[in-house]
């Protein structure tokens, strides 16, 4: 991102993961991109809980969505938390699982308020198809003058 005014060799005043992690834990909405089969993107809001311990990302969603369908043929996908100033974006790979009654649970404690609550959200997600993203790649950035050059950031796992 050199051309960007990021320094490639210099990493004072990166953001740190930890910063990213108090993002994706504090975020309400994230959207989530797929690439249908003729290769066409679609991207569509979604709640969802980050899983710091095992550094993934989990949402859930109708069996028959249009997400679903494009990852079971592309599990290659996009996660971006909703602020467009302070962006956390991670790149990686869906995996379909059965419900998982713990996931279910932090589900209906981060989204429990006036209109939904926590045992409703986590009865109603053990009906849905689960999957976890597994970020291979992420980017941190603050989108301001002073702060995207110096402070972009990103992240790879193996």
């Amino acid at each position: 991102m050199e051309a960007y005014g990021v320094p490639i060799d210099d990493p004072v005043g990166l953001l740190p993961w930890s910063w990213a992690e108090e993002r994706l834990l504090a975020n309400r909405n994230y959207w989530v991109a797929t690439v249908d089969p003729q290769q066409r993107p679609h991207v569509m809001p979604v709640w969802g809980v980050w899983q710091a311990e095992t550094v993934s990302f989990w949402f859930g969603c109708s069996p028959e969505s249009l997400r679903v369908r494009n990852m079971a043929t592309n599990p290659h996908v996009v996660v971006t938390t909703d602020d467009t100033v302070e962006v956390v974006s991670l790149e990686g790979t869906a995996t379909k699982h059965e419900p998982r009654r713990s996931i279910a649970e932090a589900f209906g404690a981060k989204y429990d308020d006036d209109n939904t609550s926590a045992a409703d959200l986590t009865g109603f997600l053990m009906q849905q198809a689960m999957y976890e993203i597994t970020p291979v790649k992420g980017f941190g950035l603050i989108e301001t003058p002073e702060d995207f050059g110096p402070r972009a950031t990103r992240w790879v796992w193996p």
